[in-house]
C-alpha cells in the first residue's frame, strides 16, 4: 500500500506541473521474479520514476516503454524473459529465471475513472479492497488496463468495463484475501489480475521515550500509520516524533479513545511505566486486537498476569495467544535501534503469516505465488 500511496502523491505533483504520466504494473509472472503481480511504478514524461517493478534491472528499458506509451497515448503489454542469461535483448543478464509481463498504461487526466483515479479509491476508506487489471498476452491486442475497483459490495468501473463481468471474481478474492490471475472468456483472450489490497498496518505505541524514536522512523519507512501516546506531556510531543501520524499526551485509562481497531492494527507497550502499561493491557484484553507486544522480560508479563488475577481478571488462553512478550524477533538486539528492528520484523512477519526464520532454510520460492485460474 505504501508504494501505491507514493505513486498517488507523485501523480498529483506531476499533474499540477502539467506533466504526462504512465503507470507500469506487473500483471503476471511465470517462474521467479524480484517483484510479484501488483507491483507498480509511475513514470513521468521527463523520466521521474516512483515505485518499482523489479530490483532495478528492468527499470531502464521500462522507462523507454513508458515514454512510448505516453507519446502514443496507448496502453502496451511488454514481456521480459529474465530466464535466458544469453539473451542480449535487454543488454544485461538478469538472472531471475522468470518471465515478467508488465502493462504500461497511459494516464489520460481527463478520462473518467482512469487507473490513478481507481487507485485513489484505496485512500478514501481504511478497508480492504480489490483492484482488477485486464490485459492480453496476444500480440497487438487492445490492452484494457486497470478496470475495476471493488469494496464493500460496491464497484467503481473504468469506462471500458461494461463488456466484462468481474464483480463475482472480485467478491471472491475479497473473501479469500488472496490475489489471482485468471483467463477471461472474452475477445482477444484477455486475462485479469484480480488483486487483493489490505490497508496499511496501523501501529499504536504506548510510550514516548527515546527508544520509541527509532521504532517510529522504521515503521514510517514501511509506510505504516503510527499513533503514539504517553502520560508524560513533556515527552509526547510531535516535534520528537515527526514521522508519527498522531502524538498525544493521554492518561492510560483513556489510551484507546478514538483508536479504531481492525485486523491491521498492532499495539506495542513500551512506556517503561509498569502501571501505565498494565492499565493499557487491561483495556486491550477487552478488544479483539490480534497483536499486543510488551517490551520487557518474561517476568514483567508474569507479574502483569498475577496482578490482573488479583483484580479478578483471568486471562484466557485465547487472549494470551495475542500477547507477545518479550516483544520482537530474537536477533540479539541490545541498542534501541536494534530493538526497534526486532519489533518491526516480528510485526511484519506476523502480518504476513510468517515465522520470521532465515530464508536460507526455506524450501521452495521466496515469495508466495499469485494463484492462476483458467
Amino acid at each position: 500500500m505504501k508504494e501505491i500511496s507514493e505513486i498517488l502523491k507523485a501523480y498529483s505533483k506531476a499533474k499540477t506541473a502539467g506533466r504526462k504520466t504512465a503507470l507500469a504494473t506487473v500483471v503476471k509472472v511465470e517462474g521467479s521474479s524480484y517483484r510479484q503481480p501488483g507491483a507498480r511504478m509511475l513514470v513521468t514524461e521527463d523520466g521521474d520514476l516512483t515505485g518499482a517493478i523489479s530490483g532495478g534491472c528492468l527499470e531502464g528499458d521500462a522507462l523507454r516503454k513508458a515514454l512510448l506509451s505516453i507519446h502514443q497515448k496507448q496502453n502496451k503489454l511488454i514481456t521480459y524473459n529474465t530466464s535466458n542469461e544469453d539473451d542480449i535483448e535487454l543488454g544485461l543478464q538478469l538472472g531471475c529465471n522468470g518471465i515478467v509481463h508488465i502493462l504500461f498504461e497511459y494516464i489520460d487526466d481527463e478520462a473518467a475513472n482512469n487507473p490513478i483515479q481507481l487507485l485513489q479509491q484505496l485512500e478514501l476508506e481504511r478497508k480492504e479492497a480489490v483492484v482488477v487489471t485486464v490485459f492480453s498476452l496476444k500480440r497487438n491486442a487492445k490492452q484494457i488496463g486497470t478496470a475495476l475497483f471493488y469494496r464493500n459490495e460496491s464497484a467503481v468501473l473504468n469506462n471500458t468495463m461494461e463488456v466484462l463481468n468481474l464483480i463475482t471474481d472480485a467478491n471472491e478474492v475479497l473473501k479469500t484475501k488472496t490475489s489471482i490471475v485468471k483467463k477471461l472468456q472474452i475477445e482477444n483472450e484477455n486475462e485479469a489480475l484480480v488483486e487483493y489490497i489490505k490497508p496499511p498496518i496501523s501501529l499504536v505505541i504506548a510510550g514516548a521515550g527515546n527508544d520509541v524514536q527509532p521504532l517510529v522512523k522504521m515503521a514510517s519507512i514501511l509506510g505504516w500509520k503510527i499513533t503514539l501516546g504517553d502520560g508524560r506531556a513533556i515527552h509526547a510531543v510531535q516535534k520528537r516524533f515527526p514521522k508519527a501520524d498522531s502524538v498525544k499526551a493521554i492518561k492510560s485509562e483513556q489510551f484507546l479513545e478514538n483508536i479504531i481497531i481492525d485486523d491491521q492494527t498492532y499495539f506495542v507497550l513500551m512506556t517503561h511505566n509498569y502501571k501505565y502499561d498494565l492499565t493499557v493491557l487491561k483495556s486491550l484484553l477487552e478488544t479483539d486486537c490480534q497483536y499486543i507486544g510488551i517490551l520487557g522480560p518474561k517476568t514483567k508479563l508474569n507479574r502483569m498476569l498475577d496482578d490482573l488475577q488479583n483484580e479478578g481478571i483471568t486471562v484466557s488462553e485465547e487472549q494470551l495467544e495475542r500477547i507477545y512478550s518479550p516483544i520482537g524477533l530474537d536477533i540479539g538486539a541490545e541498542t534501541s535501534e536494534e530493538i526497534a528492528l526486532s519489533i518491526v520484523s516480528e510485526i511484519k512477519a506476523f502480518a504476513a503469516g510468517k515465522m520470521g526464520t532465515s530464508l536460507k532454510y526455506k524450501s521452495g520460492k521466496i515469495h508466495d505465488e499469485v494463484g492462476y485460474e483458467n
